[in-house]
Formats: C-alpha cells, structure tokens, sequence
C-alpha cells in the first residue's frame, strides 16, 4: 500500500520553476531565521541533486532525453543558469558539486538537435567575468574554474576569454601559492590555448609579443617546478599545433628564446629536460635558422652533442631516439661559413 502513495516525480518546468524561486530567494538575501534558511537550503539541495538524476539517470535507468531537452530549455529561458552561477558561492560543498555537474551537461544538450548553450552564454558574456573572477576567491575557485572550462567549449566564450585583460590575469593565478587554484588555472589557461584551433592562431598572431614575453619570464623562467614543467609542455603542445606553423617559426627564429631552452636543460628535473627537448628540436630543424642561431649552436657544439649523448629516458621510445639522432646530426652539420656570429662569451649558452 506504501507504494500507492508516492509522490509523482516532477516534470521538468515544475522542477524549474521551484528550483528557480529558491535560488531567488538565496540571492535577494531577506531571510534572517537561520531555521528557515536551512529548511530553503535543503530543498534546494534536493532540486538539485533532482536535475542531476534527470540528467545523467539514476544508476539504474538511462536519463529521458526528451526530459533532458525541456530542462535545458527552460533551464536557459528564464536565466537560472545566472541565479545557480550567482548563488553558487552559498551552496553546501555537496549541492555545489551536484550544480557544477547539471551545468557541465547542460552546456551540452540539444534542443531540436541544436546547442543552446552556445547562443545564451554569448549573450550573457559578464557571467564569465563572474567565473574568471573566482580564482581571486579561494573558496569558489575550484568550482567556477570547473564551469569556465566548460563554458570555453564555446568559441564565443573562449573568444571573450583571450581577450588580453582576460588572459593576463592568468599569468598570475598560475602562480598563486595555493596548489589546487594554481592547477585548476594551469587547466582552464591550457583548455583556452588548445582547444578552437583557429581562434587560438589568430590571438597568438595578433598578440604575440606581450604574450610571449609573459609566458617565458613568468612561466618557463618560473622558481616553481610545476609551473616551468606545465609551461615547458604547453608551449611543445602549442608551436606544433599545425594551425599555429606562423607563430612556430616566429618563436623558434628567436636567439632569445632559444637561449631560455638551453638554460631548461641544466634543469636537475628529467621531466622537464625532456620536455625541453621537444621544443629546442623545433629550433635545430628550422631550415630558416637566423645566423645568430647558427653561431650559438656552432659555438656550443660540442657541449650539446655530448649533452644529447648522454640524455636518455626511463623507457623504450623509438620516436624519441629517433628524434634525438636527427638533432644531433644537424647540429654536427652546421657550418657558419662567411656570416659571423656574434662574439662566444654572448653566444654562450651552456646546457
């Protein structure tokens, strides 16, 4: 008989439309009977966690996708996605995990077969603002820098993000002395510099110089281990981006930057030797090297061929070895013949 009287589950505007009013209540803030805010925090807990079931199943069923449909719908119609962003901050950790979920697989489904996440959050762009202004709060940084990555799926979004008051700011959240925040920063300044190809080539074009020059002093010149290795491997992931060819000869017809490789070597880390290793390659196969490339390589010789001699990883790596060998060759052939290098003590660059 207990089974007669259960409550029927409600239909996603139903569910909308309380969730929406409790997240109104939170941000209008009038409330001042801590028993009541508790009694609001927990139904509003439940409606969350209940938009979660919706939308991932509860273990045992697969999620209605037409019921996934209309909760995005009205999920994006009304503005609750900028209530939820805004009232994140009050949630208890678990509603706050249960919210970053609905959002992440909201920003994903279709309605009529068409995203509409992408042309909500184009319009709406000052909540991304909200998020990226997260990592300056410790206690929401985690949990907004999990939203902003999603929301960077969108090129709009991404497009606003690399805007260069935007992403100068990232040079510093990288460093933040907290670990979590400055890896979570580390993801979403990976995810903005890897993910739409085209845009990512046009803002490394246009932006070149400032970027860079942040990127190696603060980044591959970095104190931190963890920031010189994350930054090392970014930039091997970057230049060999086929779409960003142009920006790679810029950076590798560099003296300068070259120099910066050369000193990440003598780096007492192997990881990040050899991460090293993959970008200075791009340098010695440039078959445009400037002559005073040329010299530095020439005047340093034979302290790098006994340097790449002797370098070698943990494990079998055919391509690696194979790497290695070509490098090698190409700076044992290089002749600086009648263009003179600069004189040896600045062309020194011990590795």
């Amino acid at each position: 008989m207990k089974g007669l009287f259960k409550s029927k589950p409600r239909t996603p505007l139903e569910l909308l439309q309380q969730t929406r009013e409790l997240l109104m209540f939170f941000d209008n803030n009038t409330e001042t009977r801590e028993r009541k805010r508790d009694e609001k925090m927990a139904e509003l807990s439940k409606s969350i966690l209940e938009m979660r079931t919706v939308l991932f199943g509860n273990g045992q069923t697969e999620p209605n996708l037409e019921a996934c449909s209309q909760l995005a719908q009205e999920f994006f119609k009304d503005d609750t996605f900028r209530l939820l962003i805004i009232c994140l901050p009050k949630l208890e950790l678990g509603a706050r995990q249960n919210a970053t979920h609905v959002i992440a697989n909201l920003q994903r489904q279709r309605v009529k077969g068409k995203l509409i996440a992408p042309d909500y959050m184009e319009n709406n762009l000052d909540l991304v603002d909200i998020l990226l202004s997260g990592y300056v709060d410790g206690d929401i940084a985690l949990t907004y820098g999990a939203i902003s990555r999603e929301c960077i799926r969108h090129q709009a979004v991404a497009r606003y993000v690399l805007e260069p008051e935007h992403m100068k700011n990232f040079f510093n959240h990288i460093q933040i002395p907290n670990f979590d925040i400055a890896s979570d920063a580390q993801a979403t300044f990976k995810e903005l510099l890897t993910r739409h190809k085209s845009t990512i080539a046009e803002f490394l074009s246009v932006n070149y110089e400032w970027f860079f020059e942040e990127y190696n002093t603060q980044l591959l010149q970095s104190s931190n281990y963890i920031t010189r290795r994350h930054a090392v491997k970014l930039l091997g992931d970057i230049l060999l981006e086929r779409s960003n060819s142009n920006v790679m000869i810029r950076y590798v017809s560099s003296l300068d930057n070259m120099r910066i490789l050369m000193n990440l070597f003598r780096d007492s880390k192997k990881t990040i030797q050899l991460e090293t290793f993959h970008v200075f390659k791009l340098f010695v196969a440039n078959q445009s090297k400037p002559p005073e490339i040329i010299g530095v390589l020439v005047t340093n010789r034979d302290k790098l061929l006994r340097f790449l001699g002797e370098f070698n990883i943990d494990k079998d790596d055919d391509q690696f070895q194979a790497d290695k060998v070509q490098v090698m060759k190409e700076i044992a052939s290089l002749e600086i013949g009648d263009r003179s290098c600069v004189d040896s003590e600045d062309c020194e660059s011990e590795p």
